[in-house]
Protein backbone atom coordinates (compact mmCIF):
# COMPACT_ATOMS: atom_id res chain seq x y z
CA UNK A 1 0.00 0.00 0.00
CA UNK A 2 1.00 3.70 -0.65
CA UNK A 3 -0.15 6.60 0.74
CA UNK A 4 1.13 9.87 -0.82
CA UNK A 5 1.02 12.72 1.58
CA UNK A 6 1.79 10.69 4.78
CA UNK A 7 3.49 13.46 6.65
CA UNK A 8 0.30 15.70 6.46
CA UNK A 9 -2.41 15.57 9.60
CA UNK A 10 -5.39 13.10 7.38
CA UNK A 11 -2.10 11.40 5.73
CA UNK A 12 -0.95 10.38 9.08
CA UNK A 13 -4.64 9.57 10.70
CA UNK A 14 -5.04 6.97 7.02
CA UNK A 15 -1.53 5.69 7.47
CA UNK A 16 -2.66 4.60 11.03
CA UNK A 17 -5.88 3.47 9.87
CA UNK A 18 -4.20 0.76 7.32
CA UNK A 19 -1.52 -0.34 9.38
CA UNK A 20 -3.37 -3.14 10.62
CA UNK A 21 -5.07 -4.32 7.43
CA UNK A 22 -1.42 -6.23 6.35
CA UNK A 23 1.23 -6.24 3.56
CA UNK A 24 3.55 -3.48 3.74
CA UNK A 25 2.76 0.13 4.07
CA UNK A 26 4.61 2.70 2.12
CA UNK A 27 4.68 5.94 3.42
CA UNK A 28 5.19 9.42 1.41
CA UNK A 29 5.87 12.66 1.78
CA UNK A 30 8.26 16.09 1.18
CA UNK A 31 8.90 16.25 5.61
CA UNK A 32 11.29 13.29 6.53
CA UNK A 33 11.69 14.61 9.93
CA UNK A 34 7.99 13.86 9.70
CA UNK A 35 7.56 10.49 7.99
CA UNK A 36 10.25 8.80 9.10
CA UNK A 37 8.92 8.71 12.80
CA UNK A 38 5.79 7.48 11.74
CA UNK A 39 7.19 4.66 9.74
CA UNK A 40 9.13 4.01 12.96
CA UNK A 41 6.06 4.10 14.72
CA UNK A 42 4.00 1.75 12.09
CA UNK A 43 6.69 -0.66 11.16
CA UNK A 44 6.14 0.96 7.53
CA UNK A 45 8.75 2.14 4.75
CA UNK A 46 9.01 6.15 4.71
CA UNK A 47 9.88 7.59 1.16
CA UNK A 48 10.57 11.19 1.42
CA UNK A 49 9.85 12.79 -2.30
CA UNK A 50 8.72 16.08 -3.42
CA UNK A 51 5.87 15.20 -6.05
CA UNK A 52 5.88 18.65 -8.49
CA UNK A 53 9.87 17.44 -8.86
CA UNK A 54 9.54 15.05 -11.98
CA UNK A 55 12.92 13.00 -10.79
CA UNK A 56 11.55 12.89 -7.14
CA UNK A 57 8.84 11.17 -8.69
CA UNK A 58 10.60 8.86 -10.58
CA UNK A 59 12.18 7.36 -7.56
CA UNK A 60 9.06 7.45 -5.78
CA UNK A 61 7.62 4.58 -8.29
CA UNK A 62 11.31 3.08 -8.39
CA UNK A 63 11.89 2.14 -4.66
CA UNK A 64 7.88 1.53 -3.97
CA UNK A 65 8.12 -1.10 -6.53
CA UNK A 66 5.17 -3.21 -6.39
CA UNK A 67 1.97 -1.72 -5.48
CA UNK A 68 -1.92 -3.30 -4.53
CA UNK A 69 -3.33 -0.12 -3.45
CA UNK A 70 -2.46 3.35 -4.17
CA UNK A 71 -4.01 5.83 -1.92
CA UNK A 72 -3.31 9.50 -3.82
CA UNK A 73 -3.74 11.97 -0.55
CA UNK A 74 -1.06 14.54 -1.59
CA UNK A 75 -2.25 18.10 -2.18
CA UNK A 76 -1.42 21.43 -1.81
CA UNK A 77 -4.40 24.56 -0.32
CA UNK A 78 -3.89 26.53 -3.04
CA UNK A 79 -6.18 29.51 -1.49
CA UNK A 80 -5.94 32.36 -3.30
CA UNK A 81 -7.55 34.05 -6.60
CA UNK A 82 -5.60 33.17 -9.89
CA UNK A 83 -3.90 36.46 -10.64
CA UNK A 84 -2.19 35.75 -6.92
CA UNK A 85 -0.49 32.82 -8.03
CA UNK A 86 3.01 32.90 -10.13
CA UNK A 87 3.68 30.71 -13.26
CA UNK A 88 5.80 28.21 -10.79
CA UNK A 89 2.88 28.35 -8.40
CA UNK A 90 0.56 27.25 -10.70
CA UNK A 91 2.64 24.68 -11.95
CA UNK A 92 3.49 23.38 -8.85
CA UNK A 93 -0.47 23.07 -7.51
CA UNK A 94 -1.72 21.10 -11.15
CA UNK A 95 1.49 18.77 -10.42
CA UNK A 96 1.31 17.96 -6.92
CA UNK A 97 -3.05 17.70 -6.99
CA UNK A 98 -3.60 16.37 -10.74
CA UNK A 99 -1.01 15.42 -12.76
CA UNK A 100 1.02 13.25 -9.96
CA UNK A 101 -2.12 10.93 -8.90
CA UNK A 102 -2.81 10.84 -12.98
CA UNK A 103 1.07 9.77 -13.76
CA UNK A 104 1.33 7.39 -10.42
CA UNK A 105 -2.17 5.55 -11.65
CA UNK A 106 -0.02 5.26 -15.26
CA UNK A 107 2.68 3.74 -13.60
CA UNK A 108 1.13 1.25 -11.15
CA UNK A 109 -2.08 0.64 -13.23
CA UNK A 110 -0.58 -2.52 -15.73
CA UNK A 111 0.46 -4.51 -13.17
CA UNK A 112 -2.58 -4.24 -10.97
CA UNK A 113 -4.36 -5.16 -14.51
CA UNK A 114 -1.83 -8.01 -14.63
CA UNK A 115 -2.32 -9.28 -11.21
CA UNK A 116 -6.31 -8.42 -11.53
CA UNK A 117 -6.82 -6.92 -8.06
CA UNK A 118 -5.66 -3.74 -6.69
CA UNK A 119 -7.42 -0.51 -5.87
CA UNK A 120 -7.19 3.24 -6.52
CA UNK A 121 -8.19 5.84 -4.29
CA UNK A 122 -7.91 9.75 -4.50
CA UNK A 123 -8.95 12.22 -2.02
CA UNK A 124 -10.63 14.91 -3.38
CA UNK A 125 -12.85 17.31 -1.30
CA UNK A 126 -16.19 18.70 -1.24
CA UNK A 127 -14.38 21.35 -3.37
CA UNK A 128 -14.58 18.75 -5.83
CA UNK A 129 -18.16 19.31 -6.11
CA UNK A 130 -19.20 22.66 -5.32
CA UNK A 131 -16.89 26.26 -5.10
CA UNK A 132 -16.62 29.38 -2.97
CA UNK A 133 -14.96 32.45 -3.86
CA UNK A 134 -11.13 32.70 -4.19
CA UNK A 135 -9.74 29.20 -4.74
CA UNK A 136 -9.79 28.03 -8.78
CA UNK A 137 -6.62 26.37 -9.27
CA UNK A 138 -7.60 23.99 -5.81
CA UNK A 139 -11.27 23.60 -7.29
CA UNK A 140 -9.49 22.67 -10.71
CA UNK A 141 -8.01 19.72 -9.43
CA UNK A 142 -10.67 18.76 -7.13
CA UNK A 143 -12.87 18.91 -9.64
CA UNK A 144 -10.21 17.09 -11.82
CA UNK A 145 -9.51 14.21 -9.65
CA UNK A 146 -13.10 13.08 -9.72
CA UNK A 147 -13.93 13.13 -13.35
CA UNK A 148 -10.92 10.76 -13.59
CA UNK A 149 -11.37 8.38 -10.91
CA UNK A 150 -15.16 7.92 -12.20
CA UNK A 151 -13.88 7.88 -15.61
CA UNK A 152 -10.99 5.26 -14.50
CA UNK A 153 -13.81 3.23 -12.70
CA UNK A 154 -15.82 2.91 -15.75
CA UNK A 155 -13.23 1.94 -17.73
CA UNK A 156 -11.81 -0.77 -14.90
CA UNK A 157 -15.66 -2.30 -13.95
CA UNK A 158 -14.87 -6.13 -13.60
CA UNK A 159 -11.14 -6.05 -14.14
CA UNK A 160 -10.59 -6.83 -10.26
CA UNK A 161 -9.21 -2.94 -9.95
CA UNK A 162 -11.90 -1.16 -7.31
CA UNK A 163 -11.45 2.97 -7.56
CA UNK A 164 -12.49 5.41 -5.39
CA UNK A 165 -12.59 8.99 -4.78
CA UNK A 166 -13.30 10.63 -1.33
CA UNK A 167 -14.22 14.15 -0.46
CA UNK A 168 -13.76 15.46 2.35
CA UNK A 169 -15.21 18.57 3.85
CA UNK A 170 -14.32 21.08 6.72
CA UNK A 171 -11.85 18.35 8.95
CA UNK A 172 -10.85 19.89 12.20
CA UNK A 173 -7.36 19.24 14.65
CA UNK A 174 -5.46 18.46 10.81
CA UNK A 175 -5.71 19.11 7.45
CA UNK A 176 -6.06 22.56 4.86
CA UNK A 177 -9.38 23.82 6.92
CA UNK A 178 -7.30 23.40 10.16
CA UNK A 179 -4.32 24.63 9.07
CA UNK A 180 -5.67 27.76 8.26
CA UNK A 181 -7.07 28.51 11.58
CA UNK A 182 -10.34 29.72 9.78
CA UNK A 183 -13.58 30.62 11.88
CA UNK A 184 -16.93 28.88 10.20
CA UNK A 185 -20.43 30.17 10.09
CA UNK A 186 -22.69 28.88 12.88
CA UNK A 187 -24.56 26.15 11.81
CA UNK A 188 -21.52 25.05 9.47
CA UNK A 189 -19.84 21.51 11.17
CA UNK A 190 -17.15 19.35 11.10
CA UNK A 191 -15.36 16.43 10.47
CA UNK A 192 -12.45 14.18 11.79
CA UNK A 193 -9.00 13.06 11.11
CA UNK A 194 -10.77 9.80 11.69
CA UNK A 195 -13.67 10.33 9.81
CA UNK A 196 -12.10 10.43 7.02
CA UNK A 197 -9.37 7.38 8.04
CA UNK A 198 -12.86 5.36 7.95
CA UNK A 199 -13.96 6.18 4.90
CA UNK A 200 -10.61 5.88 2.72
CA UNK A 201 -10.81 1.86 4.58
CA UNK A 202 -14.23 1.44 3.92
CA UNK A 203 -14.34 3.02 0.57
CA UNK A 204 -11.45 0.19 -0.15
CA UNK A 205 -13.25 -2.46 1.42
CA UNK A 206 -16.47 -2.26 -0.17
CA UNK A 207 -15.04 -0.69 -3.55
CA UNK A 208 -17.39 2.31 -2.98
CA UNK A 209 -17.15 5.10 -5.70
CA UNK A 210 -17.53 7.84 -4.05
CA UNK A 211 -17.69 8.72 -0.54
CA UNK A 212 -18.71 12.06 1.20
CA UNK A 213 -17.13 12.99 4.73
CA UNK A 214 -18.57 16.45 5.49
CA UNK A 215 -21.13 17.88 7.35
CA UNK A 216 -24.73 17.59 6.76
CA UNK A 217 -24.61 21.32 5.50
CA UNK A 218 -22.10 20.54 3.25
CA UNK A 219 -23.36 17.89 1.92
CA UNK A 220 -26.51 19.51 1.02
CA UNK A 221 -25.00 22.53 -0.57
CA UNK A 222 -23.11 20.23 -2.95
CA UNK A 223 -26.42 18.72 -3.89
CA UNK A 224 -27.70 22.02 -4.29
CA UNK A 225 -25.08 23.41 -6.30
CA UNK A 226 -24.85 20.49 -8.62
CA UNK A 227 -28.89 21.39 -9.02
CA UNK A 228 -28.93 24.95 -8.92
CA UNK A 229 -25.71 26.03 -9.72
CA UNK A 230 -26.32 29.82 -9.58
CA UNK A 231 -28.42 30.25 -6.68
CA UNK A 232 -25.93 28.12 -4.45
CA UNK A 233 -23.18 30.70 -5.46
CA UNK A 234 -24.88 33.75 -4.58
CA UNK A 235 -25.14 32.09 -0.98
CA UNK A 236 -21.76 30.82 -0.82
CA UNK A 237 -20.74 34.26 -1.92
CA UNK A 238 -22.62 35.71 0.85
CA UNK A 239 -21.35 33.53 3.98
CA UNK A 240 -17.82 32.28 2.33
CA UNK A 241 -15.99 34.73 1.46
CA UNK A 242 -14.88 35.50 4.52
CA UNK A 243 -13.12 31.93 5.23
CA UNK A 244 -11.89 32.15 1.65
CA UNK A 245 -9.95 35.59 2.66
CA UNK A 246 -8.69 33.93 5.95
CA UNK A 247 -7.36 30.83 4.10
CA UNK A 248 -5.69 32.88 1.52
CA UNK A 249 -3.75 34.67 4.34
CA UNK A 250 -3.13 31.90 6.07
CA UNK A 251 -2.03 28.89 3.58
CA UNK A 252 -0.17 31.36 1.29
CA UNK A 253 3.42 30.28 1.95
CA UNK A 254 2.16 26.54 1.39
CA UNK A 255 2.15 27.10 -2.50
Amino acid sequence: MLITGASGGLGQAIARALSDCGGELILSGRRAEVLEPLAEELGARALAVDLSEPSEFDRLLEQAGEVDILIANAGIPAAGRLESFTRDQVNRTLDVNLRAPVLLTHALLPGMLERARGHLLFMSSIAGKTTVPGAPLYHATKYGLRGFAAALRTDLHDSGVGVSCVFPGFIRDAGIFADSGAKLPPGVGTRSPEDVAQAVLDAIEHNRGEVDVASLTQRGGAVIAGLVPDIAANVVRRFGGQISQDMEQTLRDKR
